[in-house]
C-alpha cells in the first residue's frame, strides 16, 4: 500500500519536499511494534478524529488510566473506559465526549496517543471493529511515531486528579468573549482531519501563546511550521476542508471543540506576521461545543519547546 494519497503528494509536491516524504514515509507501518506497545501501557491521554454522521469532522479528548489504549495483538487495540452519549442528553448525562457518540463498525478513526512531559506522540490510524458502551476496538491501518516538535512539556499531577463532577456542555455557532480569551492564551491544540480513502487523523499542533490570530467570532487564522514533510493533516485538507480542532484547558480539565471548514494559504499577505510559518490555515467556524469537566486529570505546566519559533508580539506570559 502506497503511504501517501493524492492530497498528500499535491502538497508535498508543492511544498517541494516529494523525495524526502517518500524517505519519510517509510516509517509509516500498519502493525504496532514493540517500541509503539511498551509507549501505550503508560499512556492517559489521547485525542481521536472522527466524521460525524452529518460528514463533520471533531477531535475529541480521550483519557483513562495507565494504558487504557490497550494492544490486542500487531494490528489491533482496545480502548477502555469509552463513554457513548447523545449530546442531546448531555446536560443530564455525565462524563460526555462530544460527537464520539457517531462511531459504529466499520468507522475510520484516529488517535494521536501523546505524553506530553516527554514530547513523544504515537498515531494510530484505522477502523472500528467493535464499538459497545466501554470499550473501542480498533483494526489498525497506519501506525507511526512523530517528531517532538512544538510539543510544551506538561506533567500529569497525579495528586490533583479532581473529584468526580457531571460534565456540562455548551453549543454555539461561533466563539463567545471566553472563548476567544482561552483560544489567544492556548500554546497547544489538536486538529483533525479525514481522507474517505485513507480515514481519519488526529495531529497535535504548538507555539507561543498567541500564535493562533482570532480574526472574528467565526474565523481563526493559525500558521503551518515545518514538520516532518509528510504532510498528512495538509494533504487530507486538500481534498476535504472539513475539520476539527480541539482545545484542552490542562488545569482545569475543560475542553472546547470546533468543527468547521479549514482553507491553506500559501501566499497569504500575513504570512510574514507570523514568524517562520511556511503557510497559513484559516479556519472557518461552523459549531462550537465547550464541555465543563471533561477530564478528572491536571497537568502542570513545564516549558517551551525549543523548536518554537520567536514568540509573537501580542503573546501572554504563561
Amino acid at each position: 500500500m502506497k503511504p501517501f494519497h493524492s492530497g498528500e503528494i499535491t502538497v508535498q509536491t508543492r511544498a517541494g519536499v516529494r523525495e524526502e516524504a517518500d524517505q519519510i514515509g517509510k516509517v509509516i507501518g500498519d502493525i504496532i511494534k514493540p517500541a509503539a506497545a511498551e509507549f501505550l501501557r503508560a499512556q492517559q491521554i489521547a485525542v481521536a478524529s472522527a466524521i460525524a454522521t452529518d460528514g463533520n469532522v471533531w477531535a475529541s479528548l480521550l483519557t483513562g488510566s495507565p494504558g487504557f489504549v490497550q494492544v490486542l495483538d500487531k494490528q489491533a487495540i482496545q480502548v477502555n473506559s469509552f463513554p457513548i452519549q447523545n449530546p442531546s442528553c448531555a446536560r443530564s448525562a455525565p462524563k460526555v465526549r462530544p460527537k464520539i457518540q457517531d462511531l459504529s463498525n466499520g468507522s475510520q478513526i484516529g488517535l494521536l496517543i501523546i505524553d506530553l512531559s516527554n514530547r513523544r506522540r504515537l498515531r494510530l490510524n484505522g477502523n472500528v471493529i467493535i464499538q459497545q458502551p466501554e470499550t473501542l476496538q480498533i483494526q489498525i491501518q497506519q501506525s507511526f511515531f512523530n517528531c517532538p516538535k512544538y510539543i510544551q512539556t506538561r506533567y500529569l499531577e497525579t495528586r490533583a486528579i479532581a473529584e468526580s463532577q457531571s460534565s456540562e456542555i455548551q453549543t454555539r455557532q461561533g466563539l463567545n468573549d471566553s472563548d476567544q480569551i482561552w483560544i489567544a492564551q492556548a500554546d497547544t491544540f489538536f486538529i483533525a482531519s479525514a481522507h474517505s480513502g485513507t480515514g481519519a487523523d488526529a495531529s497535535h499542533r504548538g507555539g507561543y501563546p498567541g500564535f493562533i490570530q482570532i480574526i472574528d467570532s467565526q474565523t481563526l487564522l493559525f500558521p503551518d511550521y515545518t514538520g516532518n514533510n509528510m504532510f498528512q493533516t495538509l494533504g487530507n485538507l486538500a481534498v476535504n476542508p472539513k475539520a476539527g480542532l480541539l482545545f484542552i484547558d490542562f488545569e482545569q480539565g475543560h475542553t472546547l471543540q470546533l468543527t468547521g471548514q479549514a482553507t491553506i494559504l500559501w501566499d497569504a499577505e500575513q504570512l510574514n506576521a507570523f514568524a517562520a510559518a511556511q503557510r497559513l490555515i484559516q479556519f472557518s467556524i461552523e459549531q462550537v461545543l465547550e464541555t465543563q469537566n471533561s477530564t478528572p486529570l491536571r497537568w502542570q505546566f513545564g516549558e517551551y519547546s525549543p523548536a518554537n519559533p520567536y514568540p509573537p508580539l501580542s503573546s501572554v506570559a504563561h
